[in-house]
């Protein structure tokens, strides 16, 4: 029968560039990515598996942006990763051994262990690499992967610096098909920040679709005659896909988004926080910062301080039950649209993949359920990727659209406020000089010049990042993300410093290069722009 709707669930998997190789004690920020690896990544892997076993026909997109790539590549991350897992498995057994009082503990201490081995286990037999564990899908046909801009920069304040717009779009392309083999065709706009006229860099680079929020294809010109629920053309033959509120807040709602069912595992309590420091002090930080280890033994409860025991049982009833009324809801959403309009509706899901798994614990659960219930359960609505579902709608408008992004009130105020506004200045001093030395040494032979302003690139790309200001904004971890922004400054400089130096020093070029090695194959020439002139 014909489908009353598709079905486009994408998430959204970044992380900055942390690493921080050679410090003692290392840096807590660190373990982002080991979180990350351990609660998102791996589980996520495991669940494709599941459903592949079982002969489970789904579609997913991600996102896996440049940096991320980068840093799940990297082998000093890759034995971090390795050696935070072996502790946890020692503090694990330690707490099988310590909650040998309560039956339950005793239970859900074993139930942790057991997952550790077996999350060590898969990284293992995956050679250390999670691009490998997903490359499997993508071959398969399950997955479908798309890049971002190349350090997860904020395109709409850089709309007068087409040099950093190009470069970070086609770095961002080159590193996707260095580690997937393939050239993406979609990207996702770092923070969905979009301004008119991006199209044209996108199409330049081969890429043919992006993601919105939900106002930038509401409030187009014209009105697109199916909402947000199709994709539309915003010039070049690049296709925009709009987020769905409805689906969306089922699941990000902080008052009535599944996450917060009283079933699920509670994350902010942890054991690296509730149990004596001279018991757990081997496993937080080493100067004495307490930090999650991923052990946690209560559920959401209520919205007290009061938690009851975690019962993982109780926790997958809810992930079905959740399951199902997601899915029962986008059959209602989609019926009632093609009712209304005549075509089928595309109904697009994006989230940040961090929240299932690492803040949602049982969200690779909720979605392994709902991909089976999606399959066995019914035949009215499919999913689909995005490139699938330009094919498969009747009519596709073309819109112009103005500046948006996801971010809070839709547009630049988490990037660009009073608290983080002053990070620009040398942002911009940093990009204007960029695109002149790119121009000056273009046809350059001189190898040292070409080393330093590749590395020259590589700070700059660093410097960029929209999480600094993010970051800053949200108020956590501002001391670092302040540090960030005055290092890769400093650095950009010193080595202009030693660019026009008539003998460099090179020991030194080494180990900025040793400090900060993103995007090896990196080429300063990316900043050249010959193209969007007009």
């Amino acid at each position: 029968m014909n489908k009353v709707g598709y079905q486009i669930i994408h998430l959204h998997a970044h992380l900055p560039y942390v690493r921080h190789q050679g410090y003692d004690p290392k840096f807590l920020e660190e373990s982002w990515l080991n979180e990350a690896i351990l609660e998102t990544y791996i589980p996520l892997i495991l669940m494709f598996r599941k459903l592949k076993f079982e002969q489970v026909n789904f579609k997913i997109s991600m996102t896996f942006t440049p940096s991320l790539l980068s840093m799940l590549g990297d082998e000093y991350l890759q034995k971090n990763f390795l050696n935070y897992l072996e502790k946890l498995i020692e503090l694990s057994n330690k707490e099988v051994k310590r909650t040998t009082f309560d039956p339950h503990l005793n239970y859900l201490s074993n139930y942790y262990l057991e997952k550790f081995i077996e999350y060590k286990k898969v990284f293992l037999d995956l050679n250390q690499s999670i691009v490998e564990g997903f490359k499997e899908f993508v071959l398969s046909g399950n997955l479908e992967v798309i890049t971002c801009t190349a350090t997860h920069c904020f395109l709409p304040l850089f709309e007068s610096e087409p040099s950093t717009v190009h470069a970070q779009i086609k770095i961002g392309k080159k590193v996707h098909k260095e580690f997937w083999g393939i050239e993406p065709r979609g990207i996702w706009l770092a923070e969905c920040g979009y301004y008119s006229g991006v199209e044209k860099f996108l199409a330049d680079q081969g890429i043919r679709y992006f993601f919105v929020d939900t106002h930038a294809i509401a409030n187009s010109i014209p009105k697109p005659k199916y909402n947000v629920f199709a994709p539309v053309e915003v010039g070049s033959g690049v296709f925009a896909f709009a987020r769905d509120i409805q689906s969306s807040s089922q699941v990000w709602s902080s008052i009535h988004g599944y996450p917060g069912d009283v079933r699920y595992r509670e994350y902010y309590r942890d054991i690296g926080f509730d149990l004596e420091y001279d018991y757990i002090k081997n496993y937080v930080h080493p100067s004495g910062i307490r930090i999650n280890t991923g052990i946690k033994y209560q559920r959401i409860t209520g919205k007290s301080n009061y938690k009851e025991y975690y019962k993982p049982d109780w926790a997958i009833e809810a992930c079905g039950l959740h399951a199902e009324d997601f899915l029962k809801s986008r059959i209602v959403q989609s019926e009632k649209l093609k009712s209304e309009n005549g075509q089928t509706p595309i109904i697009v899901s994006p989230y940040d993949a961090e929240l299932f798994g690492h803040w949602w614990y049982e969200g690779p659960t909720f979605l392994e359920f709902l991909f089976k219930k999606i399959h066995f359960d019914q035949n009215k609505i499919e999913t689909i990727h995005p490139m699938q579902a330009i094919g498969q709608v009747g009519k596709i408008q073309s819109v112009k659209m103005g500046f948006a992004s996801w971010g809070e009130d839709g547009y630049a105020d988490v990037w660009l406020n009073r608290g983080n506004s002053w990070i620009y200045r040398h942002m911009f001093e940093c990009t204007i000089m960029m695109e002149a030395l790119v121009y000056q040494y273009k046809n350059t032979k001189d190898e040292t010049k070409r080393r330093i302003l590749n590395q020259m690139a590589r700070e700059l790309l660093l410097l960029q990042s929209s999480d600094w200001a993010f970051i800053m904004r949200m108020g956590t971890m501002v001391n670092y993300a302040e540090k960030r922004v005055k290092i890769h400054t400093n650095l950009f400089f010193k080595l202009h410093e030693e660019l026009i130096s008539s003998s460099p020093n090179l020991d030194y070029v080494a180990e900025i290069e040793k400090e900060n090695p993103i995007f090896p194959n990196i080429k300063f020439e990316d900043f050249i722009n010959n193209s969007n002139k007009n």
